[in-house]
């Protein structure tokens, strides 16, 4: 089984206690054994990634205060109930109140194996599906999404989450439009540095006369105009994330600075003395082939080679082409919500007439057309009309229920056969079942279609 494998066991007894951990651990589940309900509650924070099993006869705390007590903390939590014979009722009870499972003493250790087994299933489905509704909601927020289930996007999210945490400087290749900027904000909300500033600058859209002091600042008096300090965007960042932009815009005497900062952590504002350390993480993109740069002199090598210690390469659209009708469908749900208007419901024609086009300027161009298509300014993508209750709708169900139609319509079209539906989308047959059990969709339901 994959997904989550941890398990909380709340009993007083030493010796039970013992013995069923052992049985779960030899289960190859990872089990954290607490003596009293007291202990559990102050190691188990609010998200807990696996399910509960507790004793009901407990002092202090009793093992049905104990579920009320998780349950007001995350109704979604599983939690099994071990009971004497006189508990059953009780147990009963707190089942009606949303409680897995119980199990009356005595019992088999495959009974409680088997239990867990399922329980932990469920909450692998139930964090998944906050995942994705976090994501979404970040995405209506105008905050960090990088939506896509194709293997490649797969990767870089992948990438993205094991790299968070750690300090190492990042590069992203990709061609306008790929979402470089996107990715890199999903790089500092997934790391340690998330409540210090994310600090972007668009390396060419500055001149050469500017772009100096914006980066490492300046002290009064350094030059002309300069009445007062200021406080560059290096050090702005400090504690955080820089976003450098179309790198390869840089101007070569800044790039050899740019270097030193990259190997001293520290920074000296123009016309100052005083050099500053700086704790910061720099996150480069370009959307050219920097290698190449380098080798016929448009880029200085040795800072090509600081930067390329992780090299990110987002790929155009036309290479993830599955990806594009859930693309579409988030964008135009986000539009349908910012606009006030009905989301069109989107047919089997119009997945393959979206698919089909190059998108030029990837993503972005993607989002512009479907504000458009939405507006009726592009019919051809405008789809048919919403269903009566779309507007209301929110953006997660609306771009959830288009997600349910491709699947339903990729079922029909291979009469039910679920690797033939998964290669056809894009995705791992795994979260094809993960999808399927989240939408309530049965494919033999589509065998005799």
């Amino acid at each position: 089984m994959s997904g989550p494998r941890s398990v909380a066991f709340v009993d007083d007894d030493a010796e039970l206690r013992a013995a069923n951990a052992q049985s779960l651990e030899l289960a190859g589940f990872d089990v954290q054994a607490f003596a009293s309900a007291q202990d559990a509650l102050r190691a188990l924070g609010p998200d807990f990634a696996g399910v509960v099993v507790t004793d009901v006869r407990m002092p202090v705390i009793d093992g049905i205060t104990f579920f009320r007590s998780l349950r007001k903390a995350d109704p979604d939590l599983p939690v099994l109930l071990i009971t004497g014979h006189g508990d059953i009722p009780m147990a009963v009870q707190a089942m009606r109140e949303g409680a897995y499972d119980f199990l009356a003493k005595p019992y088999p250790a495959d009974r409680l194996i088997s239990s867990v087994g399922r329980a932990l299933e469920k909450r692998a489905l139930v964090l998944e599906n906050r995942r994705l509704q976090a994501e979404l909601e970040d995405a209506r927020r105008g905050d960090v999404v990088l939506i896509g289930e194709t293997p490649a996007m797969q990767r870089i999210r992948r990438t993205l989450h094991d790299i968070a945490d750690t300090d190492v400087d990042v590069l992203i290749e990709g061609e306008t439009g790929t979402g470089k900027e996107v990715a890199a904000v999903a790089l500092h909300r997934w790391s340690r540095r998330r409540t210090r500033p994310f600090v972007a600058l668009n390396c060419g859209a500055l001149p050469e006369s500017v772009i100096e002091s914006e980066l490492f600042g300046h002290e009064a008096g350094a030059f002309t105009g300069a009445q007062k300090r200021r406080i560059g965007k290096i050090e702005h960042a400090d504690g955080g994330t820089l976003f450098l932009d179309e790198i390869e815009s840089m101007p070569l005497s800044l790039q050899v600075k740019l270097l030193r900062v990259l190997q001293e952590r520290s920074v000296e504002p123009l016309g100052g003395n005083e050099v500053r350390p700086v704790d910061l993480r720099v996150v480069a993109a370009t959307k050219i082939d920097l290698a190449e740069a380098a080798a016929r002199g448009a880029f200085r090598a040795d800072l090509f080679y600081r930067l390329n210690v992780v090299m990110l390469r987002l790929p155009p659209l036309r290479e993830r082409r599955d990806d594009i009708p859930l693309l579409f469908a988030h964008f135009i749900a986000s539009a349908a919500e910012r606009f006030r208007r009905p989301a069109p419901v989107f047919t089997a024609e119009m997945r393959d007439r979206l698919s089909r086009r190059d998108w030029p300027g990837n993503v972005r161009e993607l989002a512009h057309s479907a504000e458009r298509a939405l507006l009726g300014l592009e019919p051809e993508l405008a789809g048919t009309p919403g269903v009566a209750d779309a507007a209301g709708a929110s953006l997660a169900d609306q771009v959830d229920g288009f997600e349910a139609a491709l699947i339903r319509d990729a079922l029909a079209r291979h009469k039910g056969d679920v690797r033939a539906t998964a290669e056809e989308l894009g995705t791992a047959r795994k979260t094809l079942y993960d999808k399927l059990n989240r939408h309530g969709i049965d494919p033999a339901a589509f065998r005799s279609a």
